[in-house]
């Protein structure tokens, strides 16, 4: 392992770090108050490195949904990994072996991602290490905070911290909202798809994991079908 490059991915990923740990806690608070072990919490993060994924999972599995409606999910959920996975596979070293390579799939996230992709050389195994160990120790140590300080504080206080995930989302669509009409008008379909499904007759009853499934299925053909290109494209 190159030292150098090992510590400059340690560099590039401690910002990366210190924005999931918040809302890491807020997960791990979200965990324990709805009746998993600490452990399990920690364990959760650990393996899983996923935000809304996991928030998802652990709902479904509080509400008692079945095996499937999980694993489906959190496959839609998450599917988007499989894309960022493939584009970062064409730009580490050709000599990286599998091992390696499944390593840094473990460890590929929104951030990681964009943070690797910009660098202007090839990925070495050194570097992606160095880049993926700091957010997994923020997103996996906030997870433990969270979810060790939820016996300690108020309980209105640990209720206030369930938001933090929304929270995040919020900042991540807004700005792009204001700038593309495509992304706006994904936005608005999906909450009046979410508001349908939690409150007409015919779909209220469906379980939560199922909705999600649909609603996400739903709504990106819809949007793909309306803005096949982006905006720019169309523009030029």
């Amino acid at each position: 392992m190159k030292k150098s490059e090992f510590l400059q991915g340690i560099r590039h990923g401690i910002p990366i770090c210190l924005g999931y740990f918040s809302v890491s806690a807020a997960f791990g608070i979200t965990a324990v108050r709805s009746g998993l072990p600490l452990w399990t919490a920690v364990l959760i993060s650990l393996t899983n490195v996923t935000s809304a994924g996991q928030f998802a999972g652990v709902n479904l599995m509080v509400a008692g949904g079945s095996m499937i409606e999980i694993a489906m999910t959190t496959l839609i959920i998450n599917i988007r990994y499989f894309l960022m996975s493939l584009s970062v596979s064409q730009k580490v070293e050709s000599k990286m072996s599998m091992k390696k390579r499944l390593g840094i799939a473990y460890g590929i996230t929104d951030e990681i991602f964009a943070v690797s992709m910009q660098q202007p050389r090839k990925l070495t195994a050194s570097y992606m290490a160095g880049l993926i160990l700091m957010p997994v120790v923020g997103w996996t140590l906030g997870t433990f905070v969270g979810g060790a300080a939820t016996q300690l504080m108020p309980q209105k206080l640990s209720s206030a911290m369930g938001i933090a995930l929304y929270g995040m989302f919020i900042a991540i669509i807004i700005p792009p909202a204001r700038e593309q009409k495509s992304v706006l008008f994904t936005v608005i379909l999906a909450i009046a798809a979410s508001v349908a499904f939690s409150s007409l007759p015919v779909l209220k009853h469906l379980s939560g994991g199922w909705a999600i499934i649909l609603i996400t299925i739903l709504v990106s053909g819809i949007a793909a079908w309306l803005f096949p290109r982006n905006e720019e494209e169309n523009a030029g």
